[in-house]
């Protein structure tokens, strides 16, 4: 169990996020559905924990004030104060907004730069899985990342995550600029990666149409609030849901 109670994230006396609660059942698909500066990405910075990092970093520069309230627990373990890349070893990995993928390394080398978190032995092994997961990475392992299209620049975003064997994958905003056709390729990955290696997902998107159909659970957030939440099925019966975020 994942579970997030009563977030708020202050930016100076800005409220990013208000009291945000969430649960991910283990193998379950989370979707976070809201417009931009919604509050998605400083969710996602919590639950991740490099909002501890952005607020020291501020510190250090004299830049603005960032307050954090509320709890994150993670298999009973209240884990509010634990760094970033401690929740890494734990299973907790975030594939960023915008890929951030390493644009002047090969496929192969931005795979296992995404393996530094796990036993060596096992490499070959999460490699050989993300390109039967996305197999057109297969064609380009030695090219550049800067020089993939966006769509296999998610793909190995999202291969790089998992090469640092994840419990928990948060993916920010994974269709973002994507075509319809590496949407498609984007959420069968994502549904297989639960599917077969049992891995809880805690997806964000603005818009939840191309997402929908593979989420147990969602939360619509709106000026940093969490505005409604539910099954699949009752949003898809919210004609409030339909109309923000299906355009019907």
């Amino acid at each position: 169990m994942f579970e997030a109670r009563e977030l708020m994230v202050f930016y100076e006396n800005m409220l990013a996020l208000n009291n945000v609660s969430l649960q991910c059942e283990k193998g379950s698909i989370i979707g976070i559905f809201g417009s931009n500066s919604a509050g998605k990405s400083t969710l996602m910075y919590a639950l991740s924990g490099i909002i501890l990092d952005i607020k020291k970093k501020e510190e250090m520069r004299g830049g603005e004030r960032i307050s954090l309230f509320g709890n994150i627990f993670f298999e009973g373990q209240d884990i509010t104060n634990v760094k970033p890349h401690l929740r890494a070893k734990m299973g907790i990995v975030l594939c960023p907004e915008r890929r951030r993928i390493f644009p002047e390394s090969s496929v192969m080398e931005n795979l296992k730069i995404g393996a530094y978190l796990s036993p060596k032995n096992d490499t070959k092994a999460n490699i050989d899985y993300v390109l039967d997961l996305f197999p057109r990475l297969k064609d380009h392992l030695k090219r550049q990342g800067g020089f993939l299209s966006g769509g296999e620049q998610q793909m190995l975003a999202i291969g790089r995550a998992l090469m640092a064997r994840p419990k928990i994958l948060l993916l920010d905003e994974p269709l973002l600029g994507l075509s319809p056709a590496y949407m498609d390729i984007v959420i069968n990955g994502t549904k297989a990666i639960r599917d077969t290696k049992g891995i809880s997902i805690i997806v964000t998107e603005q818009y939840a149409r191309p997402v929908m159909p593979i989420i147990d659970r969602g939360y619509i957030l709106e000026n940093g609030s969490n505005v409604l939440s539910g099954t699949k099925e009752e949003l898809l019966d919210n004609p409030d849901v339909k109309s923000a975020y299906f355009g019907v």
